[in-house]
């Protein structure tokens, strides 16, 4: 049976889940589009072309959209700021939610979300879709398969040069932490389901370059413990000079007890530690390539096809917005931690925002 969705947000990223992400997925006759909503009209031609629907099922008035048109989910494609708005109509309407990351534009409405969305009693899925890309699920695939013995740490890097308003959109060059709100939530995601247990305690330094158009922090490094031992170290650059480990192509060093793993530029490689010979002086680039897994979809059209299972059955997709939380609670406490100067626990973090969000 094929979900009936409303799409929200047809422009910037929007655009890619018209022309992209959906429509394999339509031919597939897992899900249907039955309304789309941008507040851009000239936006809407997306909807039209990508996903086949008519002039009278596209609107500038999500009001008017969701009371129009009968749908199981819909989408949240636009800024963070606005999810919440998006969700609250959603909820009145009695649907399920897929959202773009990250939940929203701080860690308050994000638990807020999510005690909606619970006492609706309704599914609400986040599209943390570099999790799910192909390189870095083979890598996690690895560290799992117990071959290399207890992973001690993790190093990534993130470097691109994206200093100039346009190169990374638009809005993110006027919101408060975009580099922290907008790409390292991706990565700070993946590199926690890599260690495999929850963050425990965080610290970060994040700044802004004199020769960035950005209007907040572009540039942070940040630290991390996990409850389970595993440390990590994350560089991630928004407006370097030039970009090293772009957008996918990022470089992640796992030094596990009998092996280090390299992916870089979506190449993994391995070296095994062979006690019979010194290990000094190993180049990069000259390990044991390991080949990448395969399978069918990757990304987003993965994870839009695990929350339509979703809808079907009860055990939740991987981003579930609960489980989400966690990776929320990494952002906005990196962002604590580089105003304050001091590590934040994470876990104390969460729980204190619950508590003052029940509160209100």
């Amino acid at each position: 049976m094929a979900y009936k969705m409303i799409q929200v947000g047809t422009g910037g990223m929007g655009l890619e889940w018209c022309r992209r992400f959906l429509p394999p997925l339509i031919k597939e006759r897992l899900v249907e589009p039955v309304a789309a909503v941008d507040i851009n009209p000239e936006m809407l031609v997306n909807a039209r072309e990508g996903l086949g629907l008519r002039a009278d099922q596209c609107y500038t008035d999500i009001h008017k959209a969701f009371d129009e048109n009968r749908a199981d989910f819909c989408t949240v494609v636009v800024p963070p700021a606005f999810h919440e708005e998006v969700v609250d109509v959603a909820l009145a309407h009695d649907l399920h939610i897929l959202s773009e990351k990250p939940i929203a534009d701080s860690l308050a409405a994000s638990v807020r979300i999510a005690d909606k969305v619970k006492s609706a009693g309704k599914k609400m899925g986040v599209t943390m879709n570099h999790r799910f890309d192909q390189d870095k699920a083979t890598l996690r695939h690895e560290l799992r398969s117990g071959r290399y013995g207890k992973l001690d740490y993790l190093v990534c890097r993130f470097t691109h040069d994206a200093r100039r308003v346009g190169d990374w959109g638009v809005f993110r060059y006027k919101i408060p932490d975009p580099l922290m709100v907008e790409g390292s939530v991706h990565h700070l995601e993946f590199l926690a389901d890599m260690a495999g247990a929850r963050c425990e305690t965080l610290y970060a330094h994040t700044w802004n370059p004199a020769w960035s158009e950005f209007d907040g922090d572009s540039q942070g490094l940040v630290m991390m413990d996990f409850e389970n031992g595993v440390k990590v170290l994350y560089e991630g650059a928004k407006s370097n000079g030039v970009g090293l480990n772009g957008w996918t192509r990022e470089y992640i060093r796992a030094e596990c007890e009998n092996a280090t793993l390299i992916l870089s530029n979506r190449r993994l490689e391995r070296f095994l530690h062979d006690p019979s010979q010194k290990q000094d002086n190993r180049l990069e680039g000259q390990g044991e390539e390991v080949p990448l897994l395969r399978q069918s979809a990757w990304r987003h059209e993965k994870l839009i096809q695990q929350f339509v299972r979703w809808l079907d059955a009860d055990h939740p997709m991987a981003t579930n917005i609960e489980d989400n939380l966690q990776s929320v609670a990494m952002i906005f406490g990196a962002i604590k931690s580089s105003r304050t100067g001091q590590p934040v626990r994470i876990q104390e973090l969460l729980t204190r925002t619950r508590r003052a969000v029940k509160a209100t």
